[in-house]
């Protein structure tokens, strides 16, 4: 396994700053197109053509015409709410659009995207004051079921009026923001941290004029976040030969957290290689060969079933797919507060990059050989 070391850079100013951009751009689940246009407008100059799927997964082609395909593969979506209920004072309650926490929501602000456009509100909580019991372990707890949004509004007809209903989409307000020591944080990096990688890999391929023996596919998919239906779609359209799937993964060194069962991964070492049923095993000897050769330092974990990925998707499509998972180490995931190290983003693009470069259609995958 590859050592730490000084990192030098592969990315630059306008790649960060697409990066804040992306994440800054609300895209739930279900409802990605705004961050899906923002990807592919970036990712353009570096591919040959594009396309989409019926529910907005976005690929971006190089070498369409190769009888050999590979993927590259993120996701787009973001963890979100649904308006669910609107009360006669004009509260508004939620259900859930995916793994959100409903731990962190009392006095968040966030975004409802209504048919008027965006209304601001807040999750409403009660002051410390005027809760219930007279002991910590008598106060209320946050639940989706007593969670509720405040719009400004104080009847159910002036919340419909500002074209709030029942199924719109609430996304969180965070930004990104970079912190001391090469951190940053923002929300939805799981996965668009991802999305932008894979637009980073192809931006180097066509500014060293690299020419793969193969047709490339930069697949952003969407719905991953509710049962890796995006990928289950474009896996069985592309139909690849391999693929290449990157998302993140937990860092365990933050406290609450059992390396027992999560496995030991940090921030700032490199991206975290998985060994898992669904991750091919002559695919990920080659991935870690690469990193070795390369410098390039790597973690490892294993799984006991499933990736929890868009791994499986592909890895189960059509006739089998050799696949592999590249993952980059997040601390506090499924927060508004997902923080990563740039270290990590560079040596993951580095991975895939050189992991493509020294792919041919004649590697050595056979299962028996």
């Amino acid at each position: 396994m590859a050592k730490a070391s000084k990192v030098s850079s592969v990315l630059n100013k306008q790649s960060y700053q697409f990066l804040e951009n992306y994440i800054n751009n609300p895209s739930p689940t279900g409802f990605e197109s705004g961050g899906q246009k923002l990807w592919m407008q970036y990712l353009k100059p570096y591919v040959d053509s594009f396309f989409t799927d019926p529910y907005g997964t976005a690929v971006g082609v190089i070498n369409a015409d190769a009888p050999f395909k590979v993927v590259i593969e993120a996701h787009a979506d973001e963890i979100s709410w649904f308006v669910n209920y609107i009360s006669a004072d004009g509260l508004i309650y939620l259900k859930r659009n995916g793994g959100v926490d409903h731990q962190i929501a009392p006095s968040m602000r966030v975004a409802i995207h209504g048919k008027k456009g965006k209304v601001r509100a807040v999750f409403g909580w009660p002051a410390i004051h005027t809760r219930l019991g007279n002991s910590e372990a008598k106060e209320p707890q946050p639940k989706v079921d007593n969670l509720f949004l405040d719009c400004g509004a104080r009847t159910k007809k002036e919340v419909e009026a500002l074209g709030i209903h029942i199924g719109a989409v609430v996304t969180y307000e965070d930004k990104y923001e970079e912190l001391a020591h090469g951190y940053i944080v923002g929300r939805a990096f799981d996965n668009r941290v991802g999305g932008f990688m894979i637009a980073e890999v192809a931006r180097l391929l066509k500014e060293n004029k690299k020419k793969l023996p193969f047709g490339l596919y930069i697949v952003n998919a969407v719905q991953e976040e509710i049962g890796l239906r995006g990928a289950e779609m474009i896996a069985r359209r592309i139909k690849p030969d391999v693929a290449i799937i990157t998302d993140v993964t937990h860092d365990s060194t933050t406290p609450m957290i059992n390396k027992m069962i999560e496995g030991e991964c940090a921030c700032g070492k490199g991206p975290s290689l998985c060994y898992g049923p669904a991750v091919h095993n002559k695919l990920l000897s080659f991935v870690q060969d690469v990193a070795d050769k390369k410098n390039i330092p790597y973690q490892l974990r294993a799984v006991s079933r499933s990736t929890g990925t868009d791994t499986e998707s592909f890895a189960y499509a059509n006739d089998g797919c050799p696949s592999v998972l590249i993952s980059i180490p997040l601390r506090y995931m499924h927060t508004t507060v997902e923080m990563l190290h740039k270290d990590d983003i560079e040596n993951t693009i580095k991975l895939m990059y050189e992991s493509l470069i020294n792919l041919t259609p004649k590697t050595n995958l056979s299962y028996f050989k």
